[in-house]
């Protein structure tokens, strides 16, 4: 088995996807601005996040055309220069909502939203893990 995406539904397309590409600066596979459907990859790894618009997968799963109530998921971000990436997403516009700080003696992290409230964590790993 292998992770191909995290897949995020969301209401305003356009908005998340600017927030992805220009924002985050993530590269789309392919532009689609408008949806229904988007991918996009980040400079390392194989995995990719991708936008699907809630309206088209609600009808195949009707349930899904309820909006969500809080939060679900936390979509985690490595970078490596923590400090470097949020002062060029604040400058793209982006508001922090957190950090960057320690999370732990092995990481720092920042805290932001996309434009439907999906809660992202960007991390800097200051130290491996070390072997039990």
């Amino acid at each position: 088995m292998e992770l191909a995406q995290i897949r995020l539904l969301v209401t305003d397309f356009r908005a998340c996807y600017r927030f992805y590409r220009d924002v985050l600066g993530l590269t789309p596979q392919f532009e689609a601005e408008d949806g229904p459907y988007a991918k996009f990859s980040c400079d390392q790894g194989s995995a990719g996040i991708a936008l699907q618009d809630r309206a088209q997968l609600a009808q195949v799963l009707a349930d899904l055309a309820a909006p969500p109530a809080g939060h679900r998921s936390v979509l985690a971000l490595r970078v490596d220069d923590l400090d470097g990436y949020c002062a060029q997403l604040t400058g793209r516009g982006a508001v922090l909502d957190h950090g960057p700080a320690p999370m732990t003696d092995r990481m720092r992290v920042a805290h932001l939203r996309d434009p439907e409230g999906n809660l992202l964590e960007l991390q800097q790993w200051l130290a491996p893990r070390t072997a039990r």
